[in-house]
């Protein structure tokens, strides 16, 4: 049976060695954002034909850099430390179910969204990575009409690629 002193030692040692494991922890995702207080985004280039996407993406990505609080956007390349070139590259639908009562009528499709991002940081005017591919999927259902169903999903899968995109140059690289 333990004494009350050894039982107030073995607390207060387990509670010390607790603490030493928390000594180094920072708050934060421990991104290393190379220091860019700024990012300029430079208009995206669609090479993609679709022409809906573009005002959305660059929406939900200037939302996402204003709101996350490690960087600013700027309004310029000369007033960023960084800037950020997207290349909308292919949006791809490839049909995943047909209908049951004509084969040769697709149900449901995957709507892809492929993308190339290059980070240049303005201070040494060199890129912190170049063409980094990103790529996003969203299934729709195209019972209603294909064109409609593609319109209704592009909110989603525009914000989708747009948190890929600042994970890719907001996080860890």
């Amino acid at each position: 049976m333990l004494t009350r002193n050894a039982f107030l030692s073995f607390c207060l040692s387990s509670l010390l060695l607790g603490l030493t494991g928390c000594a180094n922890y920072q708050l934060g995702t421990g991104a290393d954002t190379k220091g860019f207080a700024s990012i300029y985004i430079a208009p995206i280039k669609n090479e993609a034909a679709s022409p809906q996407s573009i005002a959305i993406l660059t929406r939900e990505i200037r939302t996402a850099i204003s709101t996350g609080g490690r960087s600013r956007l700027a309004q310029s390349p000369t007033q960023a430390e960084a800037v950020l070139e997207i290349r909308l590259a292919d949006r791809d639908r490839s049909f995943t179910s047909v209908n049951p009562n004509d084969t040769a009528l697709a149900r449901k499709f995957d709507l892809t969204l492929t993308a190339f991002v290059t980070l240049i940081d303005q201070r040494t005017g060199q890129a912190v990575f170049e063409d980094r591919e990103i790529q996003v999927t969203r299934q729709i259902y195209v019972d209603g009409g294909q064109t409609p169903a593609e319109y209704q999903v592009m909110p989603q899968l525009a914000a989708t690629l747009a948190d890929r995109v600042i994970h890719s140059v907001l996080d860890v690289w």
